[in-house]
């Protein structure tokens, strides 16, 4: 039978009888309005969970995923500020309901409604999914899996502190905000939640502010899955740098007591806590789920007889806020307006073409201030010497840290994080001397954790900063990607852009490495990168470049709020020579502080017409090397540097190749899976000049004298060409 109407039906026919569940007498310090303003929150989540499941089966709406037996959260709400950012557990509709009562003019039901209908006028993700969520309420929508949003949580609540120090131009939590997060207890067990708490009693321990609430809303159940009695509790009781809280969602005035303590407590301390909260898991998982397949139905009644709402109802009856036949009352008057405002809210439009569903992908622009840029006088105190050093040419990972430099000195939001890139100054050196020029509060030696370090940068994009994290290496990114693809990217789509994650990520990676490799710090895959919508992918192959594109990308990220990942080929951070031992060639000069290169801008070098190698990063290196031999040969060639990986460049590249007799991609990413793949297609559609494509074999790479067997070569690339140019 229906669960849900099997609930239904208990509620109206236990207090008409006044056959109510027995527990613990009213306490705290609850008034009887606000208890009464909880459950009026608590039957209207109620009311949205059954309709939502009869839209559903009538085909006007398209998922659910219910609160049922979670309503103690209404009270949590209660006890924060709307002013406290709140990133939610998908069982958190009467949270959301809560707090719309403490800012005016909210018309939640209607807006929930429509967004159970997936209708375009859903004010939080305009039809794009069933999600909590609202900017007025400093709801972020979570939609990304299960307990992902926990690291930049962490990072939101540090940025609090930061704020106070280095207040933001765009900041958005007020000094005395708290952050608050919530999920499940078998989300609690994820190693993204356990990387978060981790990060959370790292900082906490060395007395840094935090102040973040973890609420772990505890059905005892994960699916289908079972937490062991107890576990929650033996786990998070003892943790150092978290102070621990515990009370019954069942009991309204104990959740609001204890939450209300435990938010004094962050707030206070500004330390982190870990609010402990028993609920219920009344009907099933979502949808269709049906609780009896792998559940006992003694057990399910058992937990249906202990309905919150039924507690709810005794509990206001005790304390003379609420007698029966009012509470009955304002149930059944709360599910009647739910139904008609339904009735309207399926007739309202959605999306219907990929342009609309995709017109999220890309956040708005903002208005930034835009000022003159560092004074000589503050340039000259952060260079010091390297002043003078700037008059001759560099490598590329010293002009990568001047032009981080003058990025920090002109916009101070701007805060990079990641392992070893303060004191040590990175593992390369690219980070060098930024943090005695910075101080360690904008340059982060964070723990060694890749999800810690993108869930502090996208937590801090939040309230305004421009984070721009560090990753050691490409292959650790693997470890973390989901920070990117489903937090970071995700939440212009399902905020209908309102909400936005600008920053620049910036990864040393590729291959090429003779020294120091393996697969481990030599990766040639950028493809999850490429498959992100939204996020920007550059590449730079050269100094001058590398420094002019990072300050486009910051551009991008400042001002078009863009999510920008930096790739840096750690083969090329040290190359001082081209062709011969000594000539200098692969030297640049550091380019002026206002020069950018455009997003979308390729490079060309030459004009040759037999060939165009079209490439980038190390490519670009290999391929400058080739063109001299080819044109030793009386192969005439230019070289066209992509720069940007993602999206691709379609345009720049067709214009670069205009006049070239023959094409040839060199790819240093794989064969399955690498950019010349994308290449091949644009050359076959566009082109139809003849094209050829040297790419890496689908390999892991090897340390030792084979670091490079697998990738292409400068006498690969000679021997592709003639190939090619013979056969033509």
């Amino acid at each position: 039978m229906d669960r849900a109407q099997i609930v239904h039906d208990n509620f109206l026919r236990r207090v008409a009888s006044g056959d109510l569940p027995q527990g613990r007498p009213p306490a705290g310090p609850l008034t009887n309005t606000q208890a009464v303003s909880i459950y009026r929150s608590a039957c209207l989540s109620r009311a949205l969970d059954r309709v939502s499941r009869a839209m559903q089966a009538k085909g006007q709406g398209f998922y659910t995923i219910g609160s049922s037996g979670h309503e103690g959260m209404a009270a949590v709400a209660a006890a924060l500020r709307p002013t406290d950012m709140a990133f939610l557990h998908y069982r958190d509709a009467a949270f959301q309901i809560e707090r719309a009562n403490q800012v005016p003019g909210q018309s939640i039901a209607w807006d929930m409604l429509l967004s159970f209908a997936c209708s375009t006028e859903d004010p939080i993700s305009g039809g794009r999914h069933k999600v909590l969520g609202s900017k007025a309420l400093n709801i972020p929508p979570q939609t990304s899996t299960i307990a992902s949003h926990l690291p930049k949580a962490v990072g939101a609540a540090y940025s609090v502190g930061l704020a106070r120090r280095h207040p933001p131009e765009h900041q958005v939590l007020a000094d005395d905000a708290i952050v608050m997060c919530s999920f499940g207890d078998a989300s609690a067990n994820h190693s993204t939640a356990q990387g978060a708490f981790n990060a959370a009693q790292w900082t906490s321990y060395q007395g840094v502010p935090l102040p973040l609430l973890f609420v772990c809303e505890d059905n005892g159940i994960g699916i289908s899955t079972k937490t062991p009695k107890g576990w929650i509790a033996a786990t998070f009781a003892q943790r150092p740098g978290l102070e621990y809280f515990a009370c019954d969602g069942l009991d309204l005035y104990d959740a609001y007591r204890v939450a209300s303590d435990a938010a004094a407590y962050v707030r206070a301390r500004r330390r982190p806590a870990f609010l402990h909260i028993r609920t219920l898991r009344l009907y099933g998982h979502a949808g269709a789920d049906m609780p009896t397949t792998y559940m006992p139905r003694e057990e399910i009644e058992a937990e249906e007889a202990h309905d919150p709402l039924l507690h709810a109802a005794r509990l206001l009856a005790e304390v003379g806020a609420l007698d029966l036949d009012d509470a009955l009352a304002i149930y059944q008057e709360t599910g009647a307006r739910v139904e008609r405002i339904a009735a309207e809210a399926v007739t309202r439009p959605r999306l219907r073409t990929a342009p609309e569903v995709m017109a999220s992908l890309i956040p708005p622009p903002r208005s930034c201030m835009i000022g003159n840029g560092p004074s000589d006088e503050a340039r000259a105190a952060a260079f010091g010497g390297d002043l003078k050093a700037m008059d001759s040419p560099q490598i590329m990972s010293r002009l990568i840290n001047w032009a981080l430099t003058d990025l920090m000195l002109a916009h101070g939001e701007i805060v990079l994080m990641g392992e070893d890139v303060g004191r040590k100054g990175g593992v390369y050196g690219v980070t060098q001397k930024l943090s005695a020029r910075f101080g360690p509060s904008r340059v982060i030696d964070t723990l060694l954790d890749e999800q810690s370090i993108l869930g502090l940068g996208i937590g801090m994009a939040h309230n305004g900063f421009l984070p721009m994290p560090e990753i050691q290496f490409l292959a650790y990114l693997h470890n973390a990607e989901d920070q990117l693809r489903g937090e970071a990217a995700t939440l212009p789509f399902f905020s209908n852009g309102q909400y936005s994650n600008p920053m620049v990520v910036r990864i040393a990676g590729l291959g090429y490495q003779k020294g120091f490799g393996g697969h481990f710090h030599n990766d040639n895959s950028v493809a999850v990168l490429r498959d992100i919508p939204g996020l920007i992918l550059a590449c730079p192959s050269n100094g001058t470049d590398a420094a002019m594109m990072l300050r486009e990308c910051v551009r991008l990220a400042r001002e078009e709020q863009r999510l920008v990942v930096f790739l840096e080929p750690i083969a090329l951070y040290p190359m001082r020579d081209l062709h011969e031992p000594g000539d200098n060639g692969w030297l640049d000069l550091y380019p002026d502080p206002s020069e950018r290169i455009a997003f979308g801008q390729v490079g060309v070098h030459g004009d040759g017409r037999d060939l165009g190698i079209l490439t980038f990063g190390n490519g670009t290196y290999l391929s400058r090397q080739a063109q001299k031999r080819l044109g030793e040969e009386g192969i005439d060639a230019r070289v066209i540097d992509m720069r940007w990986l993602s999206p691709i460049p379609e345009d720049g590249i067709v214009a670069a190749l205009e006049g070239c007799a023959n094409v040839l991609i060199v790819d240093e990413t794989r064969r399955t899976g690498g950019v010349a793949e994308a290449l091949m297609a644009l050359l076959a559609e566009r082109t139809f000049l003849p094209h050829a494509r040297l790419t890496a074999e689908d390999s892991f790479i090897a340390t030792g004298p084979a670091y490079g067997a697998t990738m292409p070569s400068t006498d690969q690339i000679v021997a592709a060409a003639r190939r090619l140019v013979g056969g033509a």
